[in-house]
């Protein structure tokens, strides 16, 4: 099978408009594979809201690497990790590569802010940018570590979200591309696609471009494709369709003081069994174990003891008469 870094690799340069899915967990990167995405986002958003915790780096890096590991055992398509700022300076950031390398995550995405990172749909006046050069140094030092010439580094730039214009946004986009980033992702939180496509206008580098259209997604992909977006990511949709049928399910169930008013509209068990392959299991069992015989058991007796195997009365000899 073709490495993860390769496919992803290629999905930036197919040449043509590629998505990517958003999952959270093993079980929703699998059901992202099965629906026939090429690729899966491993949404910073989506994976510290389903640890409980708020999307200001609350959840350490170590327990986002736990999870995406997970993600990439129980799929075979690439991930492109969401790590926010890098968790820290060049030097997390070095680490942070090698250790996506050794889990088999093909590429990462780091955004131009400070650490902590602050969700960019949240308060403005809480976002602070990072300084141009000082990120560039991240994304060199991330390049200079990686082994694999396949991994993919993504710089994300967030002056749009600050608004602060166009030529901000090309100038860093400039400077992320020379240092060596594989992609380019500009972000924009308007409800239509005008800052995009208006940067799209503007960059003439042979360097692709991702988007995350989640406040103008009623944007036809077709816009994307002729501006020359390389791939979109749908960013956290999973988690919040299967937060609004967990929340409904949950009530239907507390209310009713029972569970089948909503069998009709949850999956059977043996479908969760399917997807966790127990079938596999099962199969490795029979090849594995050992074949242990039917376990002994032992005779129950009957109400009545048989005493055919006994002496009679008649037969039995007296203790003085026997010879000594």
């Amino acid at each position: 099978m073709t490495k993860k870094t390769t496919q992803f690799k290629r999905l930036l340069h197919s040449g043509k408009l590629e998505f990517l899915m958003e999952a959270h967990n093993g079980l929703t990167a699998k059901l992202v594979e099965e629906a026939g995405f090429k690729g899966i986002w491993a949404s910073g958003l989506t994976l510290s809201a389903a640890m409980g915790v708020r999307d200001s780096n609350e959840a350490s890096w170590t327990q986002v690497l736990e999870v995406v590991e997970l993600m990439s055992d129980a799929s075979s398509v690439p991930i492109l990790l969401d790590a926010d700022t890098g968790y820290g300076n060049f030097n997390n950031v070095r680490r942070l590569v090698h250790k996506l390398e050794q889990r088999n995550i093909p590429a990462m995405c780091i955004e131009d802010k400070v650490f902590p990172k602050t969700n960019s749909f949240l308060n403005e006046k809480h976002q602070l940018l990072a300084d141009a050069e000082e990120f560039a140094g991240k994304i060199k030092a991330a390049k200079d570590t990686q082994q694999d010439c396949d991994f993919c580094v993504v710089a994300r730039i967030e002056a749009f979200i600050l608004g602060l214009g166009l030529n901000e946004t090309l100038d860093r986009a400039h400077a992320y591309c020379s240092a060596g980033a594989d992609a380019i992702l500009v972000h924009s939180k308007l409800s239509s696609p005008d800052q995009i496509l208006a940067f799209m206008s503007q960059w003439k580098e042979n360097c692709p471009v991702v988007i995350v259209p989640t406040t103008y997604y009623q944007t036809p992909a077709e816009v994307f494709d002729r501006a020359g977006v390389s791939i979109v990511i749908w960013a956290n949709h999973l988690l919040r369709a299967s937060t609004a049928a967990m929340q409904s399910v949950a009530s239907i169930i507390y209310q009713t003081r029972s569970v089948a008013a909503v069998q009709e509209h949850i999956v059977p068990v043996k479908e969760i069994f399917r997807l966790q392959n127990a079938a596999e299991l099962e199969a490795a069992e029979l090849r594995y174990l050992p074949v242990r015989p039917p376990a002994l058991t032992c005779p129950v007796p009957s109400s009545k003891p048989d005493v055919s195997a006994y002496p009679i009365a008649g037969d039995l000899i007296p203790l003085n008469s026997r010879p000594l």
